[in-house]
């Protein structure tokens, strides 16, 4: 009780002292503040210091809010790559034709087109020879390249996409599949034995999309794949080293030829390759050896058919094949053998190495060509041909066959 008391009394001293301070005058002008005391800041002061840390917190509160918006716009972008692959090409999505320009859809053809590669996985699990190439073959164009196979292998999606078509053909394709990447392309997988996947499913490079097999036109079981890019067909060895089982580079640009300043619908990942025309109406042999400068006889030639062969619309017709001179000078470099100079004694070499440059001149075959004609044309004779061919005097010369002359 006494203790309380006490506590009671010196906090009323406390007080008192406290109310005696404030009522005492200050002078402004001699009094100083005391030592670690808080400074007096002014109203002006204040505000500046206020109107600071509000731009502050909104210049942060804009770098947070671009940053979730990038987060959200990759997000968007991503999902929308899943949803819609390539919708900035196509523009459209449909489940019937395996050229999405049958379907009279209004596809914008691009100068150039970046094909990203790097998630490359190849098709097969084992590597396998190619039976067939791209190109013509029997009068029809061959559009994609055949990897042998055992009835049942495993046939997987080469890049990330999205499923357009799972569909049969009885008299082609047999049972395929088309698939539509965010990349740009599109590619085919055919005569399978079994389709495990379905339409508009979306699938990983490497899924599992179905099984080898021998259905549709085919003589054998074989993966018939194609790489298509706005319905036009490209050669897949141009993306895809067979040999190897990778892509030839990360990042292919295919670019759209040009033909007189105008557009075409040929798409190349250079200007040193085969170049096809896809038939339109009112299209014929003569019409096109006109446009492109050629003539009807090396149409025919390049594509296995004949002056009398019908034209289906949206065939693709070659009309320029590897760019080619009939002389073409090959230098090439060979290490010289190393000359051991003995002398008498046999106790001292001297090694000297050299470079020869040779240089050898090749003919491309034409059509008439012959063994003698070559000899009189490059002041030779058919023996030194045949002697530097390794061939004979009735060796039947093929045509695009590249003979030496010198």
């Amino acid at each position: 009780m006494e203790f309380k008391i006490k506590q009671l009394i010196t906090s009323a001293c406390l007080c008192f002292s406290f109310l005696a301070s404030a009522a005492e005058p200050i002078d402004a002008k001699t009094t100083t503040p005391p030592t670690g005391a808080i400074p007096v800041v002014t109203h002006d002061a204040m505000n500046s210091l206020i109107a600071d840390r509000v731009s502050f917190k909104k210049e942060m509160a804009i770098k947070e809010l671009s940053t979730i918006n990038s987060i959200t716009l990759i997000s968007a972008l991503n999902n929308e790559a899943v949803l819609y692959p390539a919708d900035e090409y196509y523009g459209s999505w449909e489940n019937e034709y395996v050229d999405p320009t049958r379907s009279g859809g209004n596809i914008a053809l691009p100068d150039s087109c970046e094909i990203d590669c790097a998630s490359f996985v190849y098709p097969l699990d084992s590597f396998t020879r190619i039976t067939s190439k791209y190109g013509p073959r029997r009068r029809r164009m061959h559009k994609g390249i055949d990897l042998d196979l055992v009835t049942g292998d495993t046939i997987r999606s080469v890049f990330s996409g999205r499923v357009r078509i799972v569909a049969f053909d009885r008299r082609g394709y047999g049972k395929y599949i088309v698939i539509r990447h965010p990349n740009g392309l599109e590619t085919v997988y055919g005569h399978l034995s079994r389709q495990i996947i379905k339409e508009n499913d979306y699938v990983k490079a490497g899924t599992v999309i179905g099984l080898g097999g021998n259905t549709g036109r085919s003589t054998g079981s074989h993966l018939h794949f194609e790489t298509r890019f706005l319905g036009q067909p490209i050669n897949p060895a141009e993306i895809i080293d067979f040999k190897n089982e990778v892509q030839h580079q990360d990042l292919f640009v295919f670019r759209n030829l040009k033909v007189n300043g105008r557009k075409t619908n040929i798409y190349t990942n250079s200007s040193n390759k085969m170049a096809y025309h896809r038939v339109r109406r009112g299209d014929s042999l003569g019409k096109i050896a006109h446009r492109y400068g050629t003539t009807v006889s090396n149409l025919c030639r390049l594509n296995g058919i004949s002056t009398k062969t019908i034209l289906a619309l949206n065939r693709s017709i070659c009309y320029a094949a590897p760019v080619t001179t009939s002389k073409v000078e090959v230098k090439t470099v060979a290490h010289a053998k190393t000359i051991a100079k003995k002398t008498e004694t046999k106790s001292a070499k001297v090694t000297q190495k050299s470079e020869i440059v040779s240089t050898a001149t090749y003919h491309k075959i034409k059509q008439n060509d012959t063994l003698g004609a070559l000899a009189i044309r490059y002041k030779t004779s058919v023996k030194a041909l045949c002697r530097m061919n390794n061939i004979t005097p009735r060796t039947t010369l093929k045509l695009g066959r590249a003979i030496r002359c010198s």
